[in-house]
């Protein structure tokens, strides 16, 4: 997705302050993006069967009974909608739950519009990747391992059976920092920098989480892991025979 078309982008705020919904929609109106606002579950459901949403901004706290934590588990059941949870609280437990909930990030209010933006374009560059500037070969390239491939451009993983595997966008990214570099030691650190884009506070709970829903995914046998493998006291290392070839 070029970076015109993220302006057009479609954006959904749930949230039940109407003062919170009124400046998110005036700042990214003004900023070329279609927005959507709602202050309830409800609102969300309606809102996503009607239009053609591209990012959820969710409150984490909302009226009515059902919490933006209850609400982004309910989108990660349908879609790999991209979903950046609002909240109040600066709580590290919410955070660490909001993104095992498969949030892509995590505000803290109050927060200023043009982190939100920034934010919000970066997930959604995420999402919709556009065409490679760099030329390195190495963005460019399909990996392949033990059967499987995992094409960085078209963000897809398909199994050696040839099906296409959903991965939310931290497990894509964390599995395809980790295929580039088999048998390098990643310490969870590493991993929140790199797959996050930005330095996060690590945490270890949420890398183990994805970490766990990945090899689900990617590992055959109920036997250990032969694909990530665990490194105790520092954190994960990829052994599955990888090689880059052209898409």
């Amino acid at each position: 997705m070029a970076e015109s078309t993220f302006r057009s982008a479609h954006v959904l705020v749930v949230d039940d302050d109407p003062r919170i919904r009124r400046m998110l929609i005036r700042y990214f109106e003004e900023e070329g993006y279609h927005v959507s606002a709602v202050a309830d579950g409800s609102g969300m459901r309606d809102a996503l069967q009607r239009n053609a949403i591209d990012i959820v901004l969710l409150d984490l706290i909302l009226a009515g009974g059902e919490d933006g934590l209850m609400l982004a588990r309910e989108i990660r059941t349908r879609s790999e909608m991209p979903i950046i949870m609002l909240t109040g609280r600066d709580d590290v437990v919410d955070r660490i739950v909001g993104l095992e909930m498969g949030a892509d990030d995590y505000i803290a209010k109050p927060f200023h519009l043009r982190e939100v933006l920034a934010r919000l374009r970066t997930v959604l560059r995420r999402h919709h990747p556009g065409p490679v500037q760099s030329t390195d070969a190495e963005d460019e390239d399909v990996i392949r391992f033990s059967g499987w491939m995992l094409d960085p451009l078209e963000r897809r993983l398909v199994s050696p059976e040839g099906e296409d595997v959903t991965l939310t966008t931290g497990e894509f990214d964390i599995l395809l920092v980790m295929a580039r570099h088999p048998g390098r030691v990643f310490s969870r650190d590493t991993l929140m920098n790199l797959t996050r884009g930005r330095n996060y506070e690590a945490f270890d709970r949420a890398i183990d989480t994805q970490i766990a829903r990945l090899r689900k995914k990617i590992e055959t046998g109920k036997k250990a892991p032969t694909l990530i493998k665990s490194v105790r006291g520092i954190g994960y290392v990829f052994t599955g025979q990888s090689s880059a070839r052209t898409a």
